[in-house]
């Protein structure tokens, strides 16, 4: 599963970093980002391109798994 880690990065790294890796993966792909607005834009974007986004609380930061 290829991982991306957008932690601590501003808007909009962590939806370029998503883009680029759903673009090349063969499979899943795993965000790491560090705030919940973050987290419902790579929801958002990984809804509006067809797949599935599953999203976990880890401490103050957030895992979302997209399929």
């Amino acid at each position: 599963m290829k991982e991306v880690d957008a932690r601590g990065l501003s808007c909009p790294e962590p939806l370029m970093l998503t883009a680029e890796a759903l673009k090349t993966a063969k499979g899943p792909i795993k965000v790491l980002v560090s705030e919940p607005h973050q987290k419902t834009n790579v929801e958002k974007y990984a809804k509006d391109h067809g797949k599935k986004a599953i999203s976990t609380q880890k401490g103050s930061e957030f895992e979302i798994v997209i399929e």
